[in-house]
Formats: structure tokens, sequence, C-alpha cells
């Protein structure tokens, strides 16, 4: 007869488990309510193992948020093939599958706020690396939205188009996400839309975003996001 034995987790191994048992938890309940004797219950390790790996819960938190905006980052990536309107129909489904998945997570690494008490040095770095996390998920965010677009950079407008409509997304996320009162599905497919709006309203004032919208429609099928929305604004006016 054997007997099970525990195998020791190095270094690297064990922080990266308390990273994802801290995520996880700080993806069920708002993360000031989650302490490190949480965490450690849910590691099955002890309270002093955990500040071991950690000098405490914010540093914790930090660190199982730069693994959240990772993950939101990857959401975004889709490969380039097949018209625009799917492709953004699949990130939109991604991005609230991470969404849905991580709520108060998601929520706290938006909102940018301290979500875990700090002394006044420290709460002050926290928001600036919480900061820099969301902007880097922003940038990688609008730098994904210009490849799909086969364009290097950006005129004024399109990046104005698009930096607005990646703010949007995350607003509509987040409104979502208190009561989710609108379906998912529809709520991805309609901020496909807003995309293709907010690029026509501007097409309407400048050629070089007139060309960006021909572009977009010309390998559109019958049957994709963009000619269903035009389909339907059309049945208004008739």
């Amino acid at each position: 007869m054997t007997t099970g034995v525990r195998r020791r987790m190095g270094v690297e191994e064990r922080r990266q488990q308390l990273i994802s048992v801290a995520l996880d938890l700080f993806s069920r309940r708002s993360p000031d309510e989650v302490s490190i004797d949480d965490i450690a219950a849910a590691a099955g390790i002890s309270r002093p193992l955990v500040y071991h790996y950690f000098p405490g819960k914010l540093s914790l938190y930090e660190a199982a948020l730069r693994r959240a905006s990772e993950e939101l980052k990857a959401r975004f990536t889709e490969p380039h093939e097949g018209p625009l309107g799917a492709r953004l129909l699949h990130v939109m489904h991604r991005f609230f599958a991470h969404v849905d998945e991580y709520g108060p997570g998601f929520s706290a690494l938006m909102r940018g706020g301290p979500a875990v008490s700090a002394p006044g040095s420290r709460e002050k770095e926290h928001v600036s690396t919480t900061n820099a996390l969301i902007d880097d998920v922003r940038q990688s965010a609008y730098e994904q939205m210009l490849a799909h677009l086969g364009i290097a950079e950006a005129p004024p407008r399109l990046e104005l188009v698009i930096r607005s409509w990646i703010s949007l997304a995350e607003s509509t996320a987040l409104i979502w996400l208190d009561g989710r009162r609108i379906p998912r599905e529809e709520l991805e497919l309609q901020l496909v839309h807003d995309f293709a709006a907010l690029v026509a309203v501007s097409a309407t004032r400048d050629e070089a975003m007139a060309d960006v919208l021909r572009a977009i429609l010309k390998d559109e099928p019958a049957d994709g996001p963009f000619a269903e929305l035009i389909g339907r604004l059309t049945s208004l006016t008739s």
C-alpha cells in the first residue's frame, strides 16, 4: 500500500497558485471582503505562509489585478481572417465572458480606485499601478483594433472613434454588471453596431473615415452584423 505525499511547490509555483486563488476570490466577492485568512484557507496553507510569498493583501491584490489585466488583453486577440463584423462579435463575446466570470475583479480594475486599505503613500502607489494596468489594457485593445482595420497609424478621427468605442465597451460592461438587466448577447451585438455607427457618423465629416467605412462594408456578408444594422436602420426610415 502506498501513502499519498503532498508535493512541495517551488516558490514561483506557489506564488502563481496564490494569485489564482486570490483572483478567484476577488472575482466572486468585493476585494475588501476577502481576507488573508480566506486566501490561506482556499490555498490550503497557513496565514504566515501567505505572508512569506506576499508582504500583504495589497501586493497580492495587485498581482491578481495584473493577471486579470493580462487575461482581459487576451480577449481582444482575434485572427485577422474573415469580415470585420464577425471578428468584432467574437471579441465582444470573449470580452463579456471575462466580465461575467470576473465581475467584482473587473469592476475593481476598471474603476481604478484602491479596493483594499493601505497607508497613504502606498495607497497612492497602488492607484498609480492600477491606472497603469488599465491604460495597458486600453492601449492593447486600441492596437488590436488598428490591426483588424489594417491601418498602421490612425488619422485623428479614427483614433477618436476607436478610443471612444473602447470606453463605451468598458462603461457598458460595468453598467451591465449592476443587475444584468439586458441579455449579454444583445449587448455584444449592440457594441459591434455601435462601432459601425461611430465610424459612419465620422465618415460624413471626413473623407479618410469614409474610406475606412467603405473598406469595412466591402467584405461584409449579407448576414453579417454590419449588414444587419443597415437593415434595421432602413426599416426605421421606410
